[in-house]
């Protein structure tokens, strides 16, 4: 009996269906030489699929699918046309697949419904971007990227190999990964919308994944394009205000209650960062000189590298120092792991408050002490990768940042007068 899901699915193959052939109608011209299916051939080659994965199951499918690419064979040796591409035939076939799917799983076949349109839509401009505007390099450090997050991070163990529970390879590498995410993101925001805005706004973007990646990378880029030097402080400072708005919600879901202790200080620090960044950025929006720097690179395998194992050497040393103060030394502890990542001291200053492990106050200055270290973690990442000139612009923004802490944090009296 069909029930109220196979009818759903049926729906959504044949809304597939018609979707992709209304797209392939228009691309498959009139006369002799025009292509081998439309609206109508991809409406009943998604319904074929869908059927036979209701009557059948999962054999009903194969024997559709094999129907459509017989069907499709016959028609690619057939056509005419002198430029044979494949691209209407694997079109064909998928729809007959996604037709299955639906009878399965609806809305994942909806989607890969819409995707696949999309993509068949902008075959054109996806051409030209490949030919015209992709580089080999560029192309490389894509497949570089995709290589280390899909083939190589899932293989690694994800486990500690270090007694203090720190050296763990997968968290590692997922801190490579997103050191090359984030500088390759600032690279298409740099050639999509130029040096001032690209990078500002890539900067604050990569805050929310980790604000010492982005400072770091802003570092190497100013200094391997001095031109573009104001835009990367801007990105940088305001990769902090992406922190901090990440770690009040972290706060609040974790304890509410040391939230509404603690946002005067964060306000303070992030109001900070905020019009300091602001500042940068507006002085690169005016500037005529950021427009005319070159691109580089995507991204700096090495520098991710580098990085990672800075950061990981970081926490080895925090948490040997925090183990060897014993129970006493946690709040020391917490603010010695901000050297490596605030958000996570954050979280265990907070669920050790939950816990009644720490009390309430002691906890919150667990979390500023981390946030007041991460701090120079950011100015030393600025140093090495930026030079001098790069960490001189970004410590007087981080300056700032201490002062609307300190602020906010006499207002909230959780530090004495």
């Amino acid at each position: 009996m069909i029930d109220e899901l196979n009818l759903r699915g049926l729906a959504v193959a044949f809304g597939v269906g018609l979707l992709i052939g209304i797209e392939r109608e228009k691309s498959k011209g009139s006369g002799p030489g025009r292509g081998p299916a439309g609206v109508r051939t991809f409406t009943l080659a998604a319904l074929l699929g869908a059927l036979g994965q209701l009557a059948a199951g999962t054999a009903g499918l194969i024997a559709a699918i094999g129907a459509t690419t017989l069907l499709a064979a016959i028609a690619y040796w057939r056509s005419p046309s002198d430029d044979r591409g494949i691209t209407t035939e694997v079109a064909l076939i998928l729809t007959a697949v996604l037709g299955g799917v639906a009878q399965l799983w609806p809305s994942v076949a909806a989607a890969l419904g819409v995707l696949a349109a999309l993509v068949l839509l902008a075959r054109s401009r996806l051409h030209e971007f490949i030919e015209d505007k992709l580089s080999e390099r560029e192309i490389a450090d894509g497949l570089l990227l995709a290589a280390a997050a899909v083939v190589v991070l899932p293989i690694l163990p994800d486990r500690a190999i270090d007694p203090y529970g720190v050296l763990n390879p997968r968290v590692v590498w997922t801190l490579v990964v997103v050191v090359m995410f984030i500088n390759a993101a600032g690279y298409v925001a740099l050639r999509t919308l130029g040096a001032a805005k690209g990078l500002a706004l890539s900067g604050f973007a990569g805050g929310f994944v980790s604000s010492t990646a982005t400072i770091g990378v802003m570092g190497a880029r100013s200094k391997s394009e001095p031109a573009i030097s104001g835009p990367a402080t801007a990105g940088a400072v305001l990769s902090s205000v992406a922190t901090i708005i990440e770690l009040a919600i972290i706060i609040f879901v974790t304890n509410r209650k040391l939230l509404s202790l603690l946002w005067p200080a964060l306000l303070g620090a992030g109001l900070a960062a905020l019009i300091y960044g602001a500042a940068y950025t507006l002085r690169a929006v005016k500037s005529t000189k950021t427009e005319k720097a070159s691109y580089g690179r995507a991204f700096e395998f090495r520098t991710a590298v580098i990085f990672a194992v800075a950061v990981t050497l970081i926490s080895l040393l925090s948490a040997i120092l925090a183990k060897q103060l014993g129970s006493a030394g946690a709040v020391i502890g917490i603010g010695m792991a901000g050297f490596a990542d605030t958000h996570s001291a954050a979280a265990s200053a907070a669920n050790l408050a939950v816990n009644e492990t720490l009390p309430e106050r002691l906890a919150c200055l667990a979390i500023l002490l981390a946030f007041c270290t991460n701090q120079v973690s950011k100015a030393i990442v600025a140093w090495t990768t930026g030079g001098r000139k790069f960490a001189l612009r970004i410590i007087p923004g981080l300056l700032l940042m201490y002062a609307g802490l300190g602020i906010g944090a006499f207002v909230s009296r959780l530090l004495p007068l």
